[in-house]
């Protein structure tokens, strides 16, 4: 048992290295004028408002397919964030800026706590809901919208080390939570919208509502 203890002691001190050693790379060694104009502004749109508008807009302005892929986001969005917000102060791990010296903090951050990054885990929830929903098309050929979204999402991962408020393992598991609840929100799609709950409170006649024309007949009084 006391060599196994060993094991997972030098196992654990030599990611925490890593990890430590990562975010300098990242936060130091990679600094330069550009990135810290771009990055501070690129994490903005990591924020569960700003990707919980991006859903909300969905809802309103798209037809009842995207009102559900809107719905899914969502979901996807608050569970992943619920795991989030329960593991920050269980694992309580301080911020790089609170635990570090020679940090280069870009941007304000009140939160004392890092592991995971919520900013990281909504982003690739939501990312992952609408780009395994939605396609587009490139030269004659079809791609998944997943692509271009998921790099969008390990951007702002990225600036948030960049920036220093996360190290890289609390993008990473930021990451795996949000991809992981989005996987299992999308596979419970039919669960979700065909049950006794979601017709009784009427979900499925918001479905349908127009809310473009909505928004036309009361502007037109």
């Amino acid at each position: 048992m006391d060599f196994l203890n060993l094991i997972i002691i030098n196992l654990f001190g030599h990611i925490t290295t890593y990890n430590v050693a990562l975010f300098y790379l990242i936060n130091n060694g990679m600094d330069n004028r550009t990135f810290d104009l771009l990055m501070p502004f690129i994490t903005n749109f990591g924020s569960i408002v700003a990707w919980g508008l991006i859903c909300v807009l969905l809802f309103i302005f798209g037809g009842e397919n995207a009102k559900k892929i809107a719905i899914l986001g969502l979901l996807a969005l608050f569970i992943s964030n619920g795991i989030a917000y329960i593991l920050k102060p269980l694992i309580a791990e301080p911020r790089p800026f609170l635990a570090l010296s020679n940090v280069d903090l870009l941007t304000p951050e009140s939160e004392i706590y890092s592991f995971p990054s919520g900013h990281t885990t909504s982003s690739f929830a939501v990312a992952t809901v609408i780009g395994l929903k939605y396609s587009f098309m490139l030269k004659d050929k079809k791609y998944r919208l997943i692509y271009p979204l998921i790099a969008f999402a390990a951007l702002i991962g990225f600036s948030r080390v960049y920036i220093g408020v996360h190290y890289p393992l609390d993008v990473v598991f930021g990451a795996i939570i949000g991809t992981i609840c989005a996987v299992l929100v999308l596979k419970l799609e039919n669960k979700i919208f065909l049950n006794k709950i979601t017709n009784f409170i009427g979900l499925d006649k918001v479905l349908t509502i127009n809310f473009t024309t909505k928004f036309k007949d009361i502007i037109k009084g």
